[in-house]
């Protein structure tokens, strides 16, 4: 018997019990399939649900599908797809999204050098710059100097902790724009709430999979992209 998608989520640490709750709540009431209302709510990202999905299914997925080579004889076999449009700009366009990320600078700060290096090696992957810092005096003198698009920040650090660095990035005129997803191994909703409501666009708990960090920081700039495009003047 195969383990419902909402628990995978749950013990996966994407979404909380809480979270998983209200969203059955929401599709009691809609009757849409519980990974569409957790879509809607913004509480988890496509790459997510298919991981999940697939861990229900026995399913095996493969990532980073834009990095390979494929030859020009299978193009034409497969259906359009983001990832693999990716590839096809990449390999045979020298284009594409896959290219546009050079632009986008993000800053890690973690009290850890073991997490702030893992996360700045799976982001540079992702095509991003990523500056790190491992306390959060640094990273505010990283933010006011480098200007990030994004920043991912621990709960507890060294010197000042995360919800202190919030406040200082928010705080000054240049920075407080910047979207912020806090890191921390406290999970409880209460927890949750706290981060979401004092500001942070985000929340990951620890222990953290690379790939969930990855797909949340995607999301964030996207968020941030569509919101600065509905606010551009008409033509």
């Amino acid at each position: 018997m195969k383990t419902p998608l909402g628990e995978l989520l749950v013990q996966s640490g994407i979404i909380t019990v809480k979270t998983l709750e209200r969203a059955l709540t929401r599709q009691q009431s809609s009757g849409k399939p519980l990974g569409n209302v957790l879509e809607e709510m913004g509480v988890v990202t496509q790459d997510e649900l298919v991981e999940a999905q697939a861990q229900q299914f026995g399913f095996a997925t493969v990532q980073g599908v834009s990095s390979l080579s494929v030859p020009n004889s299978l193009l034409q076999l497969i259906p359009e797809d983001e990832e693999i449009l990716d590839a096809v700009n990449l390999h045979y366009l020298q284009s594409g999204s896959a290219g546009n990320r050079d632009e986008v600078n993000i800053l890690v700060v973690d009290g850890s050098t073991e997490v702030t290096q893992e996360l700045e090696g799976a982001l540079k992957k992702e095509g991003y710059r990523v500056f790190s810092a491992n306390d959060g005096v640094e990273g505010l003198r990283i933010a006011f100097s480098r200007n990030p698009d994004l920043i991912l920040c621990d709960a507890t650090m060294p010197r000042m902790d995360g919800y202190a660095l919030m406040r200082a990035v928010k705080a000054n005129p240049t920075t407080a724009g910047t979207p912020m997803i806090l890191i921390t191994s406290k999970t409880s909703p209460e927890e949750e709430h706290r981060a979401l409501k004092s500001g942070f666009h985000d929340f990951i708990a620890k222990p953290m999979m690379t790939i969930r960090v990855v797909s949340r920081v995607k999301r964030a700039l996207e968020m941030m992209q569509q919101s600065k495009d509905n606010h551009l003047p008409a033509p």
